[in-house]
């Protein structure tokens, strides 16, 4: 498998003047791994998943799988995606064994193949005749998967798989995907707003906020020992010993609004909503002033936060790349 990397990505719409969705991410997903990225709705995790599979424009900066840009490498790339919704991710005129068979190399026995990879996803092979409206929510995010793993990909980007799904099957998917990443050691960014998801997937955790990466590390340390607040707003938020793992809801990091991704915030993007920042700590005008993004490499975890820990006190500092 090889490593995927996101070096300076940004993506923009609207010219100078618009929406600046990704903002200058770089992040490492290293071979084999799996790097769970989190954060609430609008933060950016979809725009940057798309911009590594050709949907949304790469504006600056690269994504490279194995060292090649993506945008080189060939029309069936070793690069592949499984959406959030199971329902429109698949063509409703085509049995599930056309859809899975179309992702095929060419050369592939494909009705032995389909075979293998509905068993792969635990479904009855003889669901390659069925059309997706036959199928419940839970199957067709199983097909979908099968569909991605058709194409032999070298990392797969996961976004929000179980969030369309019904609270009963979502844990039978996440077991699922965690055992195929397993079996075929498949490099995978998962992206997830649910943190408990995220722990019970990850070998890296990556926490995005208006456009950019506030915080990276392995999961144990970054989960155990949070240096950025609003990290620790997620963790506040996820499920306790009182709350089911999958009813975390997004967003639930502040009181405040977030702010406009037109017009992000100057120094700390995540200052206006900050709990122990200038709006609570007068002593902390720095956060409005200066960009803790810009000098963030020798911080624990990489953390855009002026008041993170050094590196140095605990842990060995972390690259500007936030390579996991």
């Amino acid at each position: 498998m090889s490593e995927l990397a996101f070096d300076s990505v940004s993506v923009r719409y609207g010219g100078r003047r618009g929406l600046t969705a990704v903002d200058g991410v770089s992040l490492t997903v290293p071979a084999g791994k799996v790097v769970g990225l989190v954060g609430e709705s609008g933060s950016g995790k979809s725009t940057l998943a798309r911009a590594a599979v050709g949907l949304s424009p790469v504006s600056a900066g690269r994504v490279l799988l194995g060292g090649v840009d993506v945008r080189k490498l060939p029309r069936r790339r070793p690069l592949q995606m499984v959406f959030q919704d199971p329902y429109s991710s698949l063509n409703p005129r085509m049995t599930i064994g056309e859809s899975i068979a179309e992702a095929m190399p060419r050369g592939t026995d494909r009705a032995a193949e389909v075979a293998r990879l509905l068993e792969l996803v635990n479904l009855d092979p003889e669901r390659a005749t069925h059309l997706p409206g036959q199928l419940s929510g839970g199957q067709r995010q199983r097909v979908a998967l099968a569909r991605a793993l058709a194409g032999r990909p070298e990392a797969l980007i996961a976004d929000e798989i179980t969030s369309a799904l019904d609270v009963s099957v979502q844990g039978a998917v996440l077991n699922l995907v965690r055992s195929v990443q397993r079996q075929l050691g498949l490099s995978m960014l998962f992206i997830s707003h649910n943190l408990a998801v995220i722990r019970y997937l990850s070998d890296f955790v990556a926490v995005m906020y208006l456009g950019r990466i506030v915080e990276a590390g392995p999961a144990e340390q970054v989960l155990a020992d949070p240096q950025h607040p609003y990290t620790r707003d997620l963790l506040d938020a996820a499920p306790s010993a009182h709350k089911s793992l999958f009813d975390a809801e997004p967003g639930a990091t502040a009181d405040a609004e977030p702010p406009d991704p037109h017009y992000p915030p100057a120094g700390c993007r995540y200052h206006p909503r900050c709990p122990v920042g200038p709006l609570v700590r007068s002593d902390r005008e720095i956060c409005l002033q200066a960009d803790p993004a810009e000098d963030s490499a020798p911080r624990r975890h990489a953390s855009a936060c002026h008041f993170a820990e050094s590196g140095q006190k605990k842990a060995a500092p972390h690259s500007a790349r936030n390579r996991c």
